[in-house]
């Protein structure tokens, strides 16, 4: 934040004044995390630029930092070599969403650059189905034998622990590869040198499996709070490892998708600041094109009901009151659903606690939201109109609530994303139900109750 609000305009001025040796200097002593940052403000001529000032060690970091638009500009704008040294800079896990985000020609091209062995991981990597937990691993880890010493044990991470991933977690695995156990480094460092690590262990750790899905890894370090996790195969072989920064990068993008559904906004692979008019068109416009179908039928609820409308007009008022109502309940309950789904809070064996709580806190905030109504509809209405929007208030409330909670547990049941179960969408169905629900109230409550003379 400092260097892209406080010194960005003094950057500038260096670079256009012709003094990068300055610029070089001045970027080498800031912190990679700022110094990405800074590049995304920036136009595409001096983003390119400011990288290539950058020393190796750091390019390689900031890079990784990088959203993917912006490390595709820097590839089309290097050459051949700055690409391979930045690529085979890259860990693999960094370097693994690079290329399955790339066309297949580009993705291609880039693997020659590598060198057999990066290219080999690369390839074995992007094997994965997309969307697992294999795609996130690396290799870069430390493990040690069961029968090593501690003192064995640590002068090993001194030689294997310089391009690990982490060292805050070793690994145990057994003559075959199987991993055995994991180990804190802290456990190691107080232990006496002379204990077998075989004694230090208890036999219980967690693990992920390299084909499962993304989205329950992030569940698990949840559940753990781990920095990192071992992954393994279907024989327990120790593939690598999934360190946190790459699962807080997927819980960020999961948590993206669904407020993008929730919205009925298809998601972005940008940044909105960098998204174009036009993709941002196309993003939003097939949802509400579908939403302006389904209140189609909202109209046609009016227009069967148009006899009680023309005979109360006091109705009509107080419409949009009800079928907001309706659509607001539904909205929220919805939203707290899909969250509880989404963070592993419920599963579909809890729709029916679910359900009856529902039943009741709606209920509860219809009757609420009656009182209020009763008045109102008395106000511009008469007896007979306050009966109607009461009655209908309580009714709309409780149908929208369920609609909200049963419909995002529903198609999670189908295996289906309950973010789907978007709040426009609750909310267009329950418009359509409040009008079916209010009218047909008050066509009961208007034949039995006769109006007061005029």
């Amino acid at each position: 934040m400092i260097l892209r609000h406080l010194l960005l305009p003094d950057i500038l001025d260096l670079v256009e004044s012709g003094r990068l040796n300055d610029v070089r200097e001045f970027l080498a002593m800031q912190p990679a995390p700022e110094i990405a940052e800074l590049l995304t403000a920036l136009e595409d001529k001096d983003r390119v630029l400011l990288f290539r000032l950058l020393p190796r060690h750091l390019a390689d970091e900031v890079f990784s930092l990088l959203d993917l638009p912006y490390q595709d500009l820097l590839l089309k704008n290097m050459a051949q070599e700055e690409v391979r040294q930045v690529i085979s800079g890259l860990s693999p896990d960094d370097r693994t969403p690079l290329f399955e985000e790339l066309p297949a020609r580009v993705t291609k091209s880039l693997l020659g650059l590598l060198n057999d062995q990066d290219r080999k991981q690369t390839l074995t990597l992007l094997s994965y189905p997309e969307g697992s937990v294999g795609r996130l691993m690396t290799d870069r880890y430390v493990e040690v034998e069961p029968e090593w010493t501690v003192a064995q044990s640590m002068e090993h991470l001194r030689k294997a622990g310089i391009d690990s991933e982490t060292l805050a977690m070793v690994y145990i695995t057994d003559e075959k590869g199987r991993l055995a156990d994991d180990l804190r480094l802290r456990k190691l460092i107080i232990a006496d040198p002379s204990t077998r690590v075989a004694d230090l262990l208890d036999g219980h750790y967690a693990c992920l499996h390299s084909l499962q899905p993304r989205e329950e890894a992030v569940q698990v370090f949840r559940k753990y709070d781990l920095y990192a996790l071992p992954v393994v195969d279907s024989d327990g072989i120790l593939l690598g490892i999934v360190t946190v920064d790459d699962i807080l990068d997927v819980a960020e993008a999961e948590a993206t998708e669904d407020f993008h559904k929730l919205a009925t906004v298809r998601p972005l692979q940008v940044s909105l600041k960098d998204a174009t008019l036009g993709l941002l068109f196309r993003k939003r416009i097939g949802w509400l094109l579908g939403l302006v179908l389904v209140n189609i039928f909202t109209g046609m609820g009016i227009k069967m009901f148009e006899d009680t409308i023309v005979a109360v007009a006091a109705l009509v008022a107080l419409m949009p009151l009800l079928i907001g109502s309706g659509g607001n309940a539904g909205a929220q309950a919805a939203t707290l659903v899909v969250r509880a789904i989404a963070t592993g809070e419920i599963g579909s064996s809890d729709w029916k606690k679910l359900f009856l709580r529902e039943i009741g806190v709606s209920t509860c905030i219809g009757l609420a939201m009656a009182g209020a109504a009763f008045f109102l509809g008395w106000m511009l209405g008469d007896l007979r109109v306050a009966i109607v929007v009461a009655i209908s208030m309580v009714t709309v409330v409780i149908a929208g609530s369920l609609m909200g909670t049963v419909l995002p547990m529903v198609l999670n049941r189908l295996k289906l994303d309950p973010a789907t179960a978007s709040v426009p969408l609750i909310t267009s169905m329950a418009d359509i139900l409040g009008v079916l629900i209010y009218f047909s109230i008050a066509n009961v409550v208007l034949s039995f109750l006769k109006a007061p003379p005029g």
